[in-house]
């Protein structure tokens, strides 16, 4: 009994090894990629080609399908995507976790493992305890490399050679003499592997070790592979509870696209494996080389799955339509922003890219809102009934998106982002802070205008122009912060900034004076007030803009 619980530990310490390793240099390589992981995102939008590519990259840089296809998840449920470019994706992260499994059948069963952990590990050490960010951040990717191969190594050390202890085969052989059964029962082992483990990463290290050590045969762990490309969707599912009716699609597009896949691949199973080991450029029959026909056999199913599919991602995304129903509680007009985590593997970088998404799409509420400010003043004939319910809509969503950003963006520091994010969170929160308050502004302009309207209150004739003069300087400042929002100010348009908000005040002060003069003048009293109160809050955008700018300098 002692030896098996010591074999069980040792199992389990194995995997931790491994699992910890990838997250390190998971983490490490997220935090080197930095605006190039951005750069991949933003090319998500163009099309369902690209859109696999996305996908591919993205996982092989975060080197987890299950993060990608979660922040996907969330990135749907933030409208940052649409269900069709997520599809797109999600096909593309089921190609791009391959990439692992190469890496692992390559280097982990074709070399001495410590032989090239340790040292890695050797050379990381000075980089991490380096003050250099980009340093330390390499430095972590070579420790997580090190880590996850040292991992690797013990995990093969730990599950026992065949050869002296039978007693394992003979188990397994009870469970493949079922046929078609047995096949099913194997996908079901995959799956649950999956959960268990919370990486289909870390379930293909174990299958293709057993492999290796001949534990199983190829059919086998090939059943097994397929078993945890359907457990690897169950995360994503579980992220999707709580979400919006899209999010709860994308993440059942990711379900349906999988099972489809091993679907139709148990059909010509036999085949299909039968062609893995006919097209490999190695000797399939050597059970050294299980390893690579595995990731062969994973490589090949994936790639096919999606060339089957790809051209049918519109209908794909109807189906998906049609099995999640849209509830009238999913129109409710409540902005939520979920902060999902994958388990074992984290996205930090990918979560700072999603905050940064929602404040852009703050910023272009509120240039919209002061917008619509102008419009309405410039035609006071208008019926602007509709323009105030807008406008107080959108007041409201800017209160819950400084709620959620800032919730979010709390949760992020939790995660190791290192000091320069810890930083950039920090003007991320001054930002929506400020924004928030340039959607207050924008409204209380429009409530002016509106009590203008009802109450039948008429400017002085020179006052439009004057309004138009401020609005003018106003509209340049929101573009200045909306055009250079999530990246570095450069010191230029820093002193822009600095000259806006001197030209609104002097602006300000030169405008009051006059409704003072006017007032004394005999102008109408009620008149002139409302007009210094709406230059007074003119003043305030000029002055929140400014802050935003000064935030965006501390952004690296």
């Amino acid at each position: 009994m002692s030896s098996f619980f010591s074999a069980f530990f040792q199992l389990a310490g194995s995997l931790g090894i491994f699992l910890y390793g990838m997250k390190v240099m998971s983490d490490g390589i997220q935090k080197v990629a930095g605006s190039r992981l951005q750069k991949i995102l933003n090319y998500m939008t163009r099309n369902r080609f690209v859109a696999v590519l996305t996908g591919f990259f993205i996982t092989a840089l975060v080197q987890s399908s299950s993060a990608t296809t979660v922040m996907i998840v969330s990135f749907v449920n933030a409208s940052l995507l649409n269900l069709t470019q997520a599809i797109g994706v999600i096909m593309g992260a089921n190609i791009g976790t391959t990439v692992t499994t190469w890496i692992v059948s390559f280097i982990g069963f074709k070399f001495k493992i410590t032989a090239i952990a340790v040292p890695i590990i050797g050379i990381g050490l000075p980089f991490i305890m380096s003050k250099n960010r980009k340093s330390k951040d390499w430095g972590e990717v070579l420790i997580g490399f090190g880590l996850l191969f040292l991992g690797l190594s013990f995990l093969k050390d730990a599950v026992p050679d065949i050869k002296h202890h039978p007693e394992v085969l003979e188990f397994l052989r009870h469970w493949t003499n079922y046929g078609f059964f047995s096949y099913l029962f194997f996908v079901m082992v995959g799956t649950v592997l999956t959960v268990i483990v919370q990486s289909s990463s870390a379930a293909m290290a174990i299958t293709v070790t057993m492999a290796f050590k001949g534990w199983i045969d190829f059919p086998t762990a090939a059943a097994i592979v397929l078993g945890e490309n359907i457990g690897t969707t169950i995360t994503a599912f579980l992220a999707s509870i709580g979400a919006n009716v899209n999010a709860k699609r994308a993440a059942r597009g990711h379900m349906l696209f999988n099972i489809l896949g091993v679907v139709w691949i148990s059909i010509i199973f036999v085949p299909f494996t039968k062609l893995v080991n006919l097209i490999a450029p190695w000797d399939t029959s050597l059970q050294s080389n299980l390893p690579l026909n595995l990731s062969l056999f994973h490589t090949l199913f994936n790639i096919t799955n999606t060339i089957i599919f790809l051209s049918f991602v519109p209908q794909f995304a109807k189906i998906v339509r049609k099995l999640v129903k849209e509830k009238t509680s999913d129109n409710a007009n409540v902005y939520k922003l979920q902060y999902i985590k994958t388990g074992v593997q984290n996205t930090p970088q990918l979560n700072l890219i999603k905050a940064k998404e929602e404040i852009v799409k703050m910023a272009e509420v509120t240039e919209e809102m002061f917008n619509t400010f102008q419009e309405v003043f410039n035609n006071p004939d208008k019926n602007m009934g509709s323009f105030v319910e807008k406008l107080r809509d959108q007041e409201d969503l800017t209160d819950q998106m400084q709620i959620e950003i800032s919730k979010f963006l709390v949760e992020c520091t939790s995660e190791d982002l290192g000091e320069i994010n810890i930083k950039n969170v920090n003007a991320l929160m001054r930002i929506v802070h400020e924004l928030e308050s340039v959607a207050d502004s924008c409204f209380r302009l429009m409530l002016f205008t509106e009590k203008k309207y009802n109450d039948k209150i008429q400017l002085h004739p020179n006052s439009r122009s004057e309004v138009k003069r401020i609005s003018k300087l106003v509209s340049e400042f929101i573009s200045l912060y909306r055009t250079n929002l999530n990246k570095h100010l450069h010191k230029e348009d820093l002193n822009l900034a600095y000259k806006l908000e001197e030209q609104i005040d002097n602006l300000r002060d030169t405008l009051k004076k006059e409704s003072r003069h006017r007032i004394q003048d005999g102008a109408n009293v009620k008149s002139e007030l409302l007009y210094i109160d709406m230059i007074r809050h003119f003043e305030h955008i000029g002055d929140n803009s400014l802050n935003i700018a000064e935030a965006l300098r501390e952004i690296y």
